[in-house]
């Protein structure tokens, strides 16, 4: 009986092909159950500003194994592909039709790059065109939309920095725009996996109390912070539709890039350091400055300190100016809002927030046109006389 077990043992020892791994690609269930789980969905649509023209944007219902395995890097509250510089988790769109409000059938866009991932709309002033951003393997390039004959065109190679997002914005004669596009002096990525640490990393405490919120995916060392500031950076270029260029700014952290309303100055706010590895990026200390559109500088408007110490409750917000934005019914005036109580909910006053206009050059304080006694939440603009004004608080649900 031994020998018998001995044999049976050598002959599957013998055979090990027997129990080799098939080397199995993924598998589409039959077409039935791909007919109930893979259905097509219905276009998202952008309205020109008079209701008259309306754009089909198509997208696949999920995204492929390709797209999935794609890189990502977690960095100051953001999520980033490295080699394409846009965020990881974009929505892309796959086709574009055209149709007028009183037509029967849309039209297709023509001129598509091949195997299309579009993004970033956005409207020329006059809604003539419409520019986004295409991704390929290796970056973001821009393209613009004709409206009239429904022809789209490449404007840039795939060197576009679309990682903080607000990439493109136009100038006011509709036939150029502003883009963050990748710095000439960048430099390679430092790889965490094979990084050696040249030192520990170090947290700093003062002793004050403060609370904070958990945030997802923030620094949390000095190789973070060199991948995040490489990532983060980008030059401003002005692209004409000719498809010539010119450097409008040197490269910086820029966040957020808008035009005043009759296009004749534009407001660049840009992260500093220090980093934190207690927030996101968007409480990182930055700057906001007024430029004429020709790049002079006009004057600085904001300077925000790191906040990682804002006082404790949902309704807690920084000191000094906060919102700053163009007011959209003038020409050219600032709304930006003060908190009336320290930024503490804590403490009780009569008004919580104060709203202040500021008019160009934009130097000192601007007048106050507005006291909330909760928090405040936006504008909606009328004219001179009227406007509707929003604040809420969250503690009584209070809007």
């Amino acid at each position: 009986m031994r020998k018998i077990i001995l044999s049976i043992f050598s002959l599957l020892l013998s055979l090990p092909t027997l129990f080799a791994q098939e080397n199995l690609t993924y598998q589409k269930p039959p077409q039935e159950i791909l007919n109930l789980v893979d259905v097509p969905l219905a276009p998202s649509t952008i309205l020109d500003s008079d209701g008259e023209m309306m754009i089909f944007l198509y997208r696949d219902q999920y995204k492929s194994i390709a797209e999935l395995s794609e890189e990502e890097l977690r960095l100051g509250g953001l999520r980033i592909n490295p080699v394409t510089n846009i965020s990881s988790r974009a929505t892309y769109y796959n086709n574009l039709e055209l149709k007028e409000i009183e037509a029967e059938t849309p039209t297709q866009v023509k001129g598509l790059p091949e195997n299309p991932r579009l993004s970033n709309f956005s409207w020329s002033p006059d809604e003539s065109r419409i520019a986004f951003t295409h991704t390929t393997n290796t970056g973001v390039e821009l393209w613009v939309l004709d409206i009239e004959n429904a022809q789209a065109r490449k404007l840039t190679d795939a060197n576009l920095n679309a990682n903080m997002r607000d990439v493109i914005n136009w100038f006011k004669d509709n036939s150029s725009v502003l883009v963050k596009m990748l710095p000439e002096d960048r430099k390679d990525l430092i790889d965490p996996e094979t990084a050696v640490p040249t030192g520990p990393t170090i947290s700093v405490s003062d002793g004050k109390e403060a609370q904070n919120r958990t945030y997802q995916d923030l620094l949390k060392n000095p190789n973070d912070e060199y991948n995040f500031e490489q990532l983060a950076r980008s030059e401003l270029v002005k692209i004409n539709l000719d498809g010539t260029s010119e450097k409008w700014m040197d490269a910086k952290m820029y966040s957020s890039v808008s035009f005043s309303p009759n296009g004749e100055y534009v407001m660049v706010n840009h992260i500093k350091k220090p980093f934190s590895y207690l927030v996101p990026y968007y409480r990182f200390p930055s700057e906001t400055n007024i430029y004429k559109v020709s790049g002079e500088l006009v004057n600085q408007v904001n300077d925000e300190p790191l906040l990682e110490d804002l006082p404790q409750g949902f309704m807690s917000t920084q000191t000094g100016r906060r919102s700053v934005q163009w007011r959209n019914d003038k020409p050219a005036s600032l709304v930006y809002v003060k908190a009336l109580d320290e930024g503490d909910p804590e403490v009780e006053v009569d008004y919580r927030d104060e709203v202040f206009v500021l008019e160009a050059p934009f130097k000192g304080e601007g007048k106050s046109i507005l006291k909330t006694k909760d928090r405040f939440s936006g504008i909606t603009w009328g004219n001179d006389e009227i406007a509707l004004a929003d604040d809420y608080w969250w503690n009584t649900r209070n809007t």
